[in-house]
């Protein structure tokens, strides 16, 4: 038996719950008797409420976030019916502001809003010393960085091989972009350097080859962030993929220099623009140098072997759809890697909250609160841009048609349109045609980009042939599917899928043209 149990429905096997792994470190005494059960949010409540209660814990800890909040309601109210008595404490960004109406909340009995680390060891002390506390709800008091235990050492084997590791240098953020959570920090917080590179280096003598820091701004100090880059570079032989989260128009001297020794294939940036317009980016309270952000997209292209994924989001107050276009278009003449074209999400507590009713903002009121509509771009092409991402997603993001971007940009630039509504009227085409803007086989994707290209835009056949053979063909694929067999392929060298590469296959994919 378990006395405490720690829980939470991720999105997907792959992902690990950084949080709950901190919980359980930071138990002190109480640690040996807790443990943690993930699950997916794919998974039937039924099921996963099965499990726990074979655990017969008393205390039952649940990480609520944005993505897992209505499935783990269902959980909770089925263990809240089958066992009243085990007690129930949640936690997590998602019931940590705008607590008390949430019916997540009301049916639960406890909840800690903010960082939990040592909020939850003072209330599992309690509540297993029978001593019943008061207060429902806990606010946590931020703890000293310095004081908070690490969690590594609790990623097992099984964690190491087959999922996400998460890891942090720092928590908060500096910037209050009002349309995140790190807004409302007061400011960042480093954790001991030197005791962080050893818990990596413990990490990677375990056989962690995979590192995903959560850092909101790892590049933020560049003190920190060299020493942090020459330790992944001294161990650079191991075969490392590297995540990082990086302000946009911050990439001093000393970072660059380190950054171009990284064989390819093992950095990437994750690089949040946001929005092209100043304008806009001001209506969110957000600071960025355009002219920066330019020259280091550029450097990172031009000069270094970094996978760049850039972030852009749909429905920022005062930007309608021209203005996204324009700033998409921007973005793609600087060439990053990947564009993840994001739909604005109303986070409880986040201060964007305050354009409501100046720029008539409607979100949706399940999760994950999509904004639906706002004064400057309707809910129709709100969908539109739905599906847009979605496709551009699978088809640019992926790898998989690499060339057939780089030749409809080309043609675009050529003819001094806009790729950007050239892009549109495929997402048009291909939602007419599937009725669906997701599980669509490669095959038939593969053809629906054939009969775009031939049909809608009047391509020739050869051109569009040799640009597709080659894309469905650059893994090593032989079964050239039948509506291209009539046309000679390419000849040019197939490179053979990667056996050792600890490169994510989606990554690997951008490097094979």
């Amino acid at each position: 038996m378990s006395k405490i149990l720690l829980s939470t429905l991720n999105s997907t096997y792959q992902h690990t719950s950084f949080g709950l792994r901190y919980l359980k470190a930071n138990l002190k005494e109480l640690e040996s008797f807790c443990e943690i059960r993930e699950f997916t949010i794919s998974q039937k409540p039924e099921d996963i409420v099965e499990k726990i209660l074979s655990e017969n814990p008393v205390i039952l800890g649940f990480g609520v976030y944005i993505w897992n909040t209505q499935p783990t309601f269902e959980v909770i109210n089925l263990i809240k019916k089958i066992a009243p008595e085990i007690i129930i404490v949640l936690g997590g960004p998602e019931v940590s502001f705008e607590t008390e109406d949430q019916p997540i909340v009301q049916i639960s009995d406890f909840v800690i809003k903010g960082e939990a680390d040592f909020q939850f060891y003072e209330l599992c002390s309690q509540l297993l010393a029978e001593v019943k506390p008061e207060q429902k709800i806990w606010k946590a008091v931020l703890p000293a960085i310095d004081q908070v235990k690490t969690p590594y050492h609790l990623f097992s084997e099984n964690d190491l091989s087959t999922r996400i590791l998460y890891v942090e240098a720092s928590r908060g953020c500096p910037y209050k972009c009002e349309y995140c959570l790190s807004s409302l920090d007061v400011s960042v917080r480093n954790f001991p350097l030197e005791p962080f590179l050893k818990d990596l280096e413990s990490l990677i003598q375990k056989g962690a080859r995979t590192f995903k820091f959560v850092d909101r701004t790892f590049n933020l100090s560049p003190k920190i962030s060299t020493q942090i880059l020459q330790f992944f570079l001294n161990h650079s032989d191991k075969q490392l993929f590297l995540h990082f989260e990086m302000v946009p128009d911050r990439l001093p001297i000393e970072l660059k220099s380190l950054i171009e020794q990284f064989p390819a294939g093992t950095l990437q940036f994750e690089i949040g623009i946001q929005t092209w317009n100043p304008k806009v980016a001001a209506h969110v309270s957000r600071r960025q140098d355009y002219n920066k952000i330019i020259e280091n997209l550029n450097y990172l292209k031009e000069k270094t072997k970094v996978h760049s994924h850039v972030d852009l989001i749909v429905g920022l107050p005062g930007e309608n759809l021209e203005c996204f276009a324009n700033g998409f278009n921007q973005l793609v003449s600087h060439n990053p890697d990947e564009i993840q074209v994001g739909i604005l999400k109303r986070l409880k507590g986040a201060p964007i909250s305050r354009h409501d009713q100046e720029f008539e903002m409607l979100y949706a009121t399940h999760s994950p609160f999509q904004i639906l509509k706002t004064k400057d771009i309707s809910y129709f092409e709100i969908q539109k841009m739905n599906r847009f991402a979605k496709y551009w997603d699978q088809i640019a993001n992926s790898g998989h048609f690499k060339t057939f971007i780089s030749e409809l940009k080309m043609k675009c630039a050529n003819q001094n349109s806009s790729f950007f509504h050239v892009f549109l009227s495929l997402t048009d085409f291909l939602y007419e045609k599937h009725g669906q803007a997701h599980a669509i086989s490669l095959l038939s994707l593969t053809e629906s980009l054939w009969n775009f290209l031939t049909n809608h835009e009047k391509w020739s056949h050869q051109d569009a042939a040799n640009i597709l053979i080659h894309d469905y063909s650059i893994r090593g694929r032989r079964d050239i599917p039948n509506f291209l067999k009539d046309f000679s392929p390419i000849t040019k060298k197939i490179i053979p899928p990667s056996k050792t590469s600890v490169t994510p296959k989606r990554q690997q994919r951008h490097l094979e043209h």
